[in-house]
């Protein structure tokens, strides 16, 4: 949404309020809703640069790139920490703040829940675990069902303009967790009137109306070239201690959408990090489990662009993309009952990329978090590798025949 900033007498300037973005499922950055097609999260020079000198191949397989604009800190009225960036196309129109979005309504209401607690910034005292809550539930007896076991603050957040309840529904707590850290350090480590650069990124789940979500980080090495000492032996250990080391893949994060009760299941790292091989196999089943059944439907067509995916990244020499993610998205609203050529929509031959419109469901990979990603040419590289990045080839085979395993054990 657009808001007018007036920070200055007669400064009638006008900005774009970003939006916690609820679909957030892993990573620490916080990712912001820009527009609807858009999201934004914190300009990492290195992550520029590989969006800008994409390999042809990989374009299918990431977020479009839109550029990058810049964000500053501004309290509204009753003193709430907003984050608002400078819009693309300049709009002398500004808009009033909107309770019809659920983010900012969501977030207000945060805010002003503790506020009158004494801090300086927004929630800055509040646990990862408090922040799970319902969109018009009681976080009682909703709690996103998440088995993150979340501490219930607020009965009830959005109602529209005209005071009506708004579609029961639930969130994940993830993105607002990195959006209180990130505001956090904002105003502890730099002063108001700071600029800061974002990048701008494809929405990728912009098309679902339940968007299912599987965060998963790829290889069996996570740290980055430039990273102290101290880090990498942290991340060594991170790796030794979970599937990554067995298997170059674990679970970073993930909603999944209950059809039966309304809302999304949840997961964090933390669950994921202490996943054996067993576990994360019946994690990938659970990622496929509406609440009623297993969405068989969706193991080819996952295969299908695991596989093409793998074929890119081996004829990618030199690339290391150490720490970054992949997502695998799906929508948690199921096609209605169709037939293709007199077929099924769940027996029928699947395609990858297949739009609603056919009846086959659509899936979506794509990959994330290029920070630490390095290539031969790399501006500032330090190591040069040859060959493709076998830790992420390993991870993608272990998914694709764990996958394989659960579609023939159905």
């Amino acid at each position: 949404m657009v808001v007018q900033d007036s920070t200055d007498a007669g400064d009638t300037r006008t900005g774009v309020l970003l939006e916690p973005f609820l679909h957030q499922v892993g990573g620490h950055l916080s990712v912001m809703r820009y527009d609807e097609h858009t999201v934004c999260k914190p300009l990492i020079s290195q992550e520029q640069r590989f969006y800008e000198s994409l390999p042809l191949a990989m374009k299918r397989f990431t977020p479009q790139y839109k550029g990058t604009i810049t964000v500053h800190l501004r309290k509204d009225s009753l003193g709430h920490l907003r984050l608002v960036a400078n819009p693309l196309k300049e709009n002398r129109e500004p808009f009033k703040v909107s309770t019809e979005s659920a983010a900012v309504a969501i977030w207000q209401t945060l805010q002003q829940t503790t506020s009158g607690r004494g801090g300086t910034c927004p929630l800055a005292e509040w646990q990862h675990a408090q922040l799970a809550h319902s969109v018009k539930e009681s976080p009682a007896t909703a709690l996103l069902r998440s088995e993150l076991h979340l501490n219930a603050q607020v009965s009830s957040l959005v109602e529209d303009a005209n005071g009506n309840q708004a579609e029961r529904t639930s969130f994940n707590p993830w993105g607002l967790y990195c959006h209180q850290a990130h505001l956090t350090r904002l105003c502890t480590e730099y002063p108001e009137n700071k600029r800061h650069r974002f990048l701008l990124l494809e929405n990728v789940v912009s098309q679902y109306k339940h968007p299912c979500i599987l965060d998963l980080k790829m290889g069996t090495r996570q740290h980055g070239d430039n990273v102290s000492e101290e880090k990498k032996a942290r991340h060594i250990r991170k790796c030794a201690q979970s599937t990554s080391a067995c298997l170059g893949v674990r679970i970073c994060g993930m909603q999944v959408y209950q059809v039966d009760k309304k809302h999304f299941l949840c997961k964090d790292k933390y669950y994921g990090r202490k996943l054996s091989v067993e576990g994360f196999r019946q994690a990938l089943s659970q990622f496929l489990h509406d609440g009623t059944r297993l969405r068989a439907e969706l193991l080819e067509p996952i295969q299908h662009q695991l596989r093409a995916l793998l074929s890119v990244i081996r004829s990618q020499s030199s690339y290391r993309f150490y720490s970054s993610s992949l997502l695998i998205i799906y929508d948690g609203q199921e096609l209605p009952e169709r037939t293709l050529g007199g077929l099924h929509p769940q027996k029928a031959p699947q395609t990858a990329h297949c739009s609603a419109s056919c009846g086959v469901a659509k899936v979506d990979i794509r990959m994330i978090d290029f920070a630490h990603t390095t290539c031969k040419g790399s501006w500032n590289e330090h190591t040069t590798y040859e060959g493709p990045d076998s830790g992420y080839i390993f991870g993608l085979e272990n998914l694709i025949q764990i996958l394989q395993d659960i579609q023939e054990g159905e």
